[in-house]
């Protein structure tokens, strides 16, 4: 069983975004925990291709195969991030190196994100904020675009991926009468707050009955731009359709020509492909489409949640316990 005083923990993430940068209080709050551990923290990866050689502990997003390669003593990952392709390589797979990823982190606010998508999507506030900047009064207008501004009491919504943050959609959805189809790998486990659950083998049947559909599997070889032409053909053409999981897995192409075409009412994406998005992307000028620029795991809790759920695994790994969220290699999530 390890000890701290026996432990390096490097805790290492960069992003120009500063809401994802591992916070300096954090990395105190390890230090007041475990005071014989050596917790170094880098603000930016300089440095870390010589901290990683002795390092047992990971926490960040990402590792090269060079500096995995090197990292003898390495034992666990832990990846500030719920989706973790991104490590999802043959020598991570084949290695005996635990991955945990945060996926009960983003939930919360992901959820609520959602869900505000939907009604921004029901009630037409794109077509209001874009009347509003021309400074006019066009309640006829709105009205008569199709479909016409909705309730979504009693509307039917499609989780496509109903893990932890499509069960935390799923209840504040019930909360507004909407009725819940989740779709999943193993539809008998995870089944809260859901009117039906059914496997991959009934998506196209899922969404033909949905008013709104909303992808959040996770991103993995064999999911990569599956939400393409045939999913979309799938769906009403009254049907809203909203990615807040990874870019990658939807076929941008098959969107714009989704929403060009009308054979979707609207759509809403949190996430591209690459990200930022071009000035030059077709989506920008997609018709009926909502772009929130990554956003929704965006809280000031966020950081919060993250020392909860480190801090206890950390407690866990010393005392010889299971971790929480530990990564399948085998799936990629």
């Amino acid at each position: 069983m390890p000890s701290p005083a026996e432990t390096k923990i490097v805790l290492c993430i960069w992003h120009k975004f500063e809401q994802w940068r591992f916070p300096e209080w954090l990395a105190d709050a390890i230090r007041r925990r475990y005071p014989g551990m050596k917790v170094v923290h880098l603000p930016t990866y300089d440095g870390l291709d010589e901290e990683i050689k002795d390092a047992d502990i990971l926490c960040g997003f990402s590792l090269r195969p060079a500096q995995f390669a090197s990292a003898k003593r390495l034992k666990w990952i832990h990846c500030l991030a719920a989706g973790v392709n991104q490590l999802m390589r043959d020598d991570t797979r084949r290695s005996d190196v635990l991955i945990t990823n945060s996926r009960h982190v983003h939930a919360v606010t992901m959820a609520e994100h959602t869900l505000g998508l939907i009604l921004a999507l029901a009630r037409r506030f794109p077509s209001a904020l874009r009347y509003q900047l021309q400074k006019h009064w066009a309640q006829q207008e709105v009205w008569d675009q199709q479909p016409h501004p909705l309730e979504i009491n009693g509307r039917t919504l499609a989780i496509v991926g109903y893990g932890a943050i499509g069960q935390e959609l799923a209840q504040r959805a019930r909360a507004c009468g909407m009725r819940i189809v989740g779709v999943k790998r193993e539809p008998s486990r995870g089944t809260e707050h859901a009117d039906r659950v059914v496997g991959p083998d009934e998506l196209a049947a899922a969404l033909a009955e949905a008013d709104f559909v909303v992808l959040a599997v996770p991103q993995t070889r064999e999911t990569e731009h599956f939400f393409g032409p045939g999913q979309f053909a799938a769906m009403r053409k009254t049907a809203y359709f909203i990615n807040i999981g990874r870019g990658a897995l939807v076929d941008a192409k098959a969107l714009v020509a989704a929403l060009e075409e009308g054979s979707i009412a609207g759509a809403a994406i949190d996430v591209a492909e690459v990200e930022p998005l071009a000035p030059e992307s077709p989506l920008w000028e997609a018709p009926n489409l909502l772009i929130t620029p990554h956003l929704a795991g965006v809280s000031e809790r966020l950081w919060h949640r993250h020392a909860a759920l480190l801090l206890e695994n950390l407690d866990r790994y010393f005392a010889g316990r299971e971790l929480l969220n530990v990564v399948d290699k085998e799936r990629g999530y």
